[in-house]
């Protein structure tokens, strides 16, 4: 009997054949195995697949940006007169509204110059009615003392009402409303004009910047929708929208500021927090939205692999697609795939087009 036709050579060619079929299956970890079936015709893989059937869905591209929280108001108060503080009317955490006052200086010398001046302005003035009637209706005295009786009882007035305005200002106001965050004096100490003495800042509204990288200058304007989320507060998402848009570019950073505003009600948003802020960039309606591991680059572009036909004749077949657009792991297709196709979504690294697959799991496959 010849050698190379006896059935004992015939089975060890078949058992050399299904060998290196299973050696030939051992893939990376996580790649589901080939499996080899042999039939009259010969040796055939089969790879297993997993699937994910296309819907065509709305789909929402954003600009993910680094902000800042800040206080819609944040002010530094400080003192228009010179003087010793006599008395701390509110304290730090005290609630104020615009034009409560905060603290008050010692007025003593200005209340003594005020009245003064009040007497000043009183004689001044009832001698200036007195020479305008002798002159207007008597025809009595010069046109010169009548001028400068006027202008006598006008500048005594006026100095007046500087003292006024003086002594008002010893006693020190909020000007915003807001909570009263800090204070940098105690009763004794001596001030001078500039010195500031306290911090107001409202932050029932909170301004958020950030900074946006040139590229996206066409995408981002006023009004365009924005959320906010921060570490801290896990799970809130906050609304909003963008409400200032810088006109110029930092030559440095190469970007543009935006900001936009949010309220808080509940404070739970303080100022000085990171956040992570996304910027609607543009919607799709009705977009064809895949994985982004579904695809598989090529040569000539990138391909999906779409399951074709059930049970032992599931093939896979390779369709060359164009990327409209992408966000994190999903990408939209803007031709190649249509509703209903089932692209190979784990496993399609080693598919070649016409390979038999079986899917083992996703969306409307065969187990």
């Amino acid at each position: 009997m010849d050698a190379m036709n006896s059935p004992w050579t015939a089975r060890v060619l078949l058992l050399a054949a299904l060998g290196g079929g299973a050696a030939g299956c051992g893939g990376a970890q996580g790649e589901p195995a080939e499996e080899a079936e042999v039939a009259s015709e010969g040796y055939r893989r089969v790879v297993n697949v997993e699937v994910q059937r296309v819907e065509a869905r709305n789909f929402t591209s954003t600009i993910r940006l680094t902000g800042v929280a800040l206080a819609m108001r944040d002010v530094m108060v400080s003192a228009e007169e010179a003087g010793v503080v006599r008395r701390i009317l509110r304290d730090k955490g005290s609630p104020v509204r615009a034009g409560n006052a905060i603290l008050r200086l010692d007025d003593t010398i200005l209340k003594a110059q005020v009245r003064t001046a009040a007497a000043k302005a009183e004689y001044d003035a009832e001698v200036w009615e007195s020479r305008r009637r002798l002159y207007e209706e008597d025809g009595i005295g010069s046109e010169l003392a009548y001028h400068e009786a006027r202008a006598t009882a006008e500048q005594s007035r006026g100095n007046l009402e500087a003292l006024q305005a003086r002594l008002d200002r010893t006693t020190i106001h909020a000007p915003v409303r807001g909570v009263l965050n800090d204070r940098f004096v105690e009763v004794g100490t001596m001030v001078q004009p500039g010195t500031v003495v306290a911090r107001v800042v409202q932050a029932d509204t909170i301004r958020i910047m950030s900074g946006v990288p040139e590229r996206y200058a066409l995408y981002v304007s006023v009004g365009a929708d924005a959320s906010v989320s921060l570490d801290v507060l896990p799970g809130e998402v906050f609304a909003g929208s963008i409400t200032y848009a810088g006109v110029a570019v930092d030559p440095d950073a190469r970007t543009f500021p935006v900001e936009l505003t949010l309220p808080n009600p509940g404070g739970a948003i303080k100022p000085g927090m990171v956040a992570d802020v996304s910027v609607t960039q543009g919607e799709l309606a009705d977009a064809i939205v895949v994985p982004r591991q579904a695809l598989v680059s090529m040569e000539g572009g990138q391909v999906v692999y779409v399951v074709d036909g059930a049970g032992g004749e599931t093939v896979a077949a390779a369709r060359r697609v164009e990327v409209a657009a992408s966000q994190g792991n999903d990408v939209v297709i803007g031709s190649g795939l249509a509703p209903g196709d089932r692209v190979v979504v784990v496993g399609q690294q080693g598919l070649t087009d016409g390979d038999r697959v079986r899917v083992v799991a996703g969306e409307g496959g065969d187990s």
